[in-house]
C-alpha cells in the first residue's frame, strides 16, 4: 500500500524519507517568496517573520503533484491510501478528491482512499503514524483504512495559543470568537470540534493552563498509561515539556512525542502555541 499525508501532519521530513510516505507539501508565503512547507522551509523561519511584525500566508498543496502522483499510482496498479488536512481548516482535502476523480476519468481502476483526518499538526501525525506502522506490520488494505478513522474518530486536540485575534485574522476561526489575552496573561484553550478550531475557555497564566489540560485529559482520555501522545509546540521547548512532565506524573503514559508545529500551522497560530493530542477511546 502506498501512503499519502501533507506537510499538515507536522511529522519531520526524515519520517517521509525512511518511512516512504509520499509528501504533498502545503506552501507558505512570506512577502514575494513562496515556499514548500517541510522541504524548503521551517518553522523558525515563519516565527521570525511574525515577530518581525511580517504576516505569513499559506496556500493548500499542488493539484499538479498530486495529479503525477495518483496517475503513477494508477499506472503502478497500487492501492493507495491518503490521509488528509482537516477540511475545515484547509481546501487540500477538497482538491485531492477532485483530482482522484479526474483521474479515474482516464484510470478507472484507480485504487485510492482519501480520507479526511478531521485533525491538524501532530495529531493528524499521529494518525500518519499509525498507518505506517499497521503498513509495516503487514495489515491489509482495508483494516488500515478502518483502524485509522476509528483513531481519527477519537481523537481529542487541545491547544492554547497567545492570541485568538491572529488565528481569526487568517480565517482559522471566527472574528466573534477571538479574543486577545495580550497584557492580562490570559491564556486561551481551544479544542478541535469537527474539524474545525473551537475555544472553549480563558485561564490566566500557563499553569493554570497545564492544570486545565491535564483535568481534560482525565475527563475524555481513555487507557492513558497505554497510549502514544503528542506535543506539538511554537518555538517554546520549556512549555512543552512542563506540560509533558505533568502528564507522565498524572498518568505515566506509554510515549510522549514532542515536535515544533510546522509553517503551516503555525502561520496561523504564530508562536507561543502548545498542542496536546491524545485519544478518547483506543479499541
Amino acid at each position: 500500500m502506498r501512503l499519502f499525508a501533507d506537510s499538515a501532519s507536522d511529522l519531520p521530513k526524515a519520517f517521509f524519507e525512511q518511512e516512504q510516505v509520499v509528501l504533498f507539501p502545503l506552501r507558505v508565503h512570506i512577502g514575494d517568496a513562496e515556499y514548500e512547507d517541510i522541504r524548503t522551509i521551517d518553522s523558525m523561519k515563519v516565527y521570525d517573520a511574525i515577530r518581525s511584525g511580517v504576516h505569513p500566508k499559506t496556500s493548500q498543496a499542488s493539484p499538479e503533484e498530486m495529479l503525477k502522483a495518483f496517475e503513477q499510482l494508477a499506472k503502478d496498479k497500487e492501492a493507495g491510501f491518503y490521509i488528509a488536512f482537516s477540511s475545515e481548516l484547509s481546501g487540500t482535502y477538497a482538491t485531492a478528491v477532485m483530482v482522484a476523480d479526474q483521474v479515474r476519468e482516464e484510470y478507472p481502476d484507480l485504487d485510492l482512499t482519501i480520507v479526511d483526518s478531521k485533525a491538524a499538526s501532530l495529531g493528524y501525525g499521529l494518525l500518519v503514524k499509525e498507518a505506517v506502522k499497521l503498513r509495516n506490520a503487514g495489515e491489509n488494505h482495508d483494516a488500515i483504512i478502518q483502524k485509522v478513522r476509528f483513531k481519527a474518530d477519537h481523537l481529542e486536540s487541545l491547544f492554547t495559543v497567545e492570541d485568538l485575534d491572529y488565528m481569526a485574522k487568517g480565517g482559522r476561526i471566527s472574528k466573534g470568537s477571538a479574543f486577545v489575552g495580550g497584557l492580562l496573561n490570559i491564556k486561551p484553550l481551544l479544542h478541535v470540534e469537527d474539524g474545525k478550531l473551537v475555544p472553549i475557555e480563558k485561564l490566566r497564566g500557563r499553569k493554570k493552563v497545564i492544570k486545565r489540560m491535564i483535568e481534560l485529559m482525565k475527563e475524555r482520555g481513555s487507557n492513558l498509561d497505554q497510549q502514544v501522545m503528542a506535543i506539538s509546540h511554537a518555538d517554546d521547548l520549556e512549555f512543552a515539556n512542563a506540560l509533558k512532565g505533568e502528564i507522565e506524573t498524572a498518568y505515566n503514559p506509554k510515549e510522549i512525542e514532542i515536535h515544533m508545529v510546522g509553517s503551516v500551522i503555525g502561520a496561523h497560530t504564530g508562536p507561543g502555541t502548545l498542542a496536546l493530542f491524545f485519544f478518547n477511546k483506543t479499541d
